[in-house]
C-alpha cells in the first residue's frame, strides 16, 4: 500500500473496525493518508514495510498493549512519534505512555480539534529547523555533563510531555527550557516564564487565568492569562516550589483537563499548552512537609533533568568565562577587557555556589573596576571575609541534609555575613556578593532575614 506522494503516512492502530473507520475518515479530512492495523503484529508489519510518519495506538490490544507498540518503536524506528488513546482522566497512564517514549497521548471519546492538534505537531516533528546556533543565548560547555544535557534537550523537545527541569540557583534552568522549546514544533508560537514566587497570592489566579471586566474590584477590562498568552507555546513556571497549595490544585486541573477559567468568565477556554517547570528546591521533601501535592509532582515531573551545577563541572569555566567577557565587551565603549593567566587559574579553583550566574557578576564586577584592560586575580574579589567563612561553613552531609537544603543554608550565611560586613547596608552588602539590590531584597524575604 503506498500513499500520495505529498500525503504523510499515519498508522492508526485499534482492535475496534467501527472506531478504525470514524477515525480514519477523520485523519483524511485533514488531508493525511490512513494505514491502519487490528493489532500489534500487523502494526509491526506496516511500520517495517511502509514510509510512516506517525503512529496513533490504542491502548488495549489483542495481541499486546500500546506501550508494546511504544517500545518497539523506540527501539526500530526512534524517529516516528507516536501517540496513544486514554481514557477520559486516565492521568496515571497518560503519564506512563508519556515516560516510556510517546509523543503525546489523546482522551477518549476523540475530539475533532485535538486529534489535528496531535496530528499536525507529530508529522511536523520531522520538518523542525534547528535554531539554536542563531540563538543568542546557549548552552556552552565542552565537559560531559554539558554533552549529555544538550543530548537530552534534543531528545526531549520531540515530545509534548511537561519536563520538570531542577539543579541549583544559577545553574541555567531557564535557558534549558528555552532551548527544549526552540528545538520543539512550538518554537514559532509564544514561551512564557513566569516566577511563581513573584506573583502575589491574591493575583495568581488571574494571573495564571486571566479574568473578566468588572469580575472583581479592579478588574477594569478583560485581561488574557499566561495560559492563554503561551497557547500553542510553552509555559515555563519558575520556582514552581513556591506556589501556594489551593493555586496548585488549580493549576493541577488546568493541566489535566486542559482548559482555563477567567474569573468572571461563565465558560471555560481551551488551551493547548507545554508545561515546563523549575526550582532549586527539593519537591520530595516538600511533600512530605505537605507543602506541595504529590499529584501535580507527578504531572509535571514526567521526564526529569537535572542541571548541574558549575562545581560539577569546572572544565567549563574558562570557555565561560571568554563567552561573558565577549559579551560584555561587545555591549560597552569602553576597554576591551581580558582574563589573566592568574585570574583564569583563581576561577577554576573557585567554589561558585551561585553558579554560573556568580561568575557572570564577578566578571561584570572586575570589568568595571580594574584599572586596565587586563583583569587581574585580585580584580575578583573573591578572596574575601565572606566567602572564606561560606566556604569554610560546616560542609554539606549526604545522610543528615539535602542538597537544596545545604545550598539555601549556605546562600544564607553568605548574606548574613555580608549584611554584618557592611553594617547592614543592603546596598553594599549586594555589592560584595556580586548581585543586584533587588535581587538579595528577593532572597532577604525568601529566607526571612528581613
Amino acid at each position: 500500500m503506498t500513499s500520495e506522494p505529498n500525503r504523510k503516512n499515519i498508522l492508526l492502530i485499534d482492535d475496534e473496525e467501527d472506531i478504525r473507520d470514524m477515525l480514519s475518515i477523520m485523519i483524511r479530512r485533514f488531508d493525511y493518508h490512513v494505514l491502519t492495523a487490528e493489532n500489534c503484529t500487523t502494526a509491526k508489519q506496516l511500520l517495517s514495510n511502509e514510509h510512516i510518519h506517525m503512529c496513533i495506538t490504542d491502548m488495549n490490544l489483542p495481541d499486546g498493549s500500546g506501550i508494546d507498540i511504544i517500545e518497539h518503536i523506540g527501539q526500530n524506528t526512534p524517529e516516528v512519534p507516536v501517540a496513544v488513546f486514554t481514557a477520559h482522566g486516565n492521568v496515571e497512564l497518560a503519564v506512563s505512555c508519556l515516560q516510556k517514549g510517546a509523543f503525546d497521548f489523546i482522551s477518549k471519546p476523540v475530539m475533532s480539534s485535538e486529534l489535528k492538534r496531535v496530528l499536525d505537531q507529530g508529522v511536523n516533528l520531522s520538518n523542525v529547523e534547528d535554531k539554536s546556533s542563531t540563538q543568542k543565548e546557549q548552552l556552552l560547555g565542552n565537559s560531559q555533563a554539558m554533552e549529555k544535557i544538550r543530548a537530552t534537550i534534543k531528545k526531549i523537545a520531540r515530545s509534548q510531555a511537561p519536563v520538570h527541569i531542577s539543579g541549583p540557583s544559577g545553574s541555567g534552568k531557564e535557558l534549558a527550557a528555552r532551548q527544549i522549546h526552540q528545538h520543539s514544533t512550538r518554537q514559532e508560537a509564544p514561551f512564557i516564564a513566569i516566577n511563581c514566587g513573584a506573583i502575589p497570592s491574591e493575583l495568581m489566579e488571574s494571573e495564571f487565568f486571566g479574568h473578566r471586566k468588572g469580575s472583581f474590584t479592579g478588574a477594569a477590562s478583560d485581561k488574557q492569562g499566561l495560559f492563554q498568552a503561551a497557547h500553542q507555546g510553552t509555559l515555563f513556571l519558575d520556582e514552581v516550589a513556591d506556589l501556594p497549595i489551593e493555586m496548585q490544585v488549580k493549576l493541577l486541573r488546568a493541566i489535566q483537563e486542559k482548559k482555563v477559567r477567567p474569573i468572571g468568565a461563565n465558560q471555560e477556554e481551551e488551551v493547548d499548552v507545554r508545561i515546563l517547570s523549575a526550582t532549586h528546591k527539593d519537591l520530595k521533601s516538600l511533600i512530605q512537609q505537605e507543602k506541595f501535592r504529590e499529584d501535580l509532582f507527578f504531572r509535571i515531573n514526567v521526564i526529569p533533568l537535572y542541571m548541574p551545577s558549575l562545581a560539577e563541572r569546572p572544565e567549563d569555566v574558562a570557555l565561560l568565562s571568554d563567552h561573558i567577557l565577549n559579551k560584555l565587551n561587545t555591549s560597552s565603549d569602553n576597554k576591551h577587557s581580558i582574563l589573566s593567566e592568574d585570574a583564569l587559574n583563581k576561577l577554576e579553583q573557585y567554589s561558585f555556589p551561585g553558579n554560573v550566574r556568580e561568575l557572570e557578576n564577578i566578571i561584570e564586577r572586575a570589568c568595571a573596576l580594574s584599572e586596565s584592560h587586563i583583569i587581574e586575580a585580585s580584580d575578583l574579589m573573591i578572596e574575601n571575609e565572606f566567602h572564606e567563612e561560606r566556604v569554610n561553613s560546616k560542609a554539606f552531609n549526604a545522610n543528615t541534609e539535602d542538597i537544596s537544603s545545604f545550598l539555601e543554608r549556605t546562600e544564607a550565611e553568605a548574606i548574613t555575613q555580608a549584611l554584618k560586613k557592611t553594617g547592614g547596608n543592603k546596598t553594599k552588602a549586594a555589592e560584595l556578593l556580586g548581585i543586584s539590590f533587588r535581587s538579595l531584597r528577593y532572597k532577604l524575604t525568601k529566607i526571612d532575614l528581613n
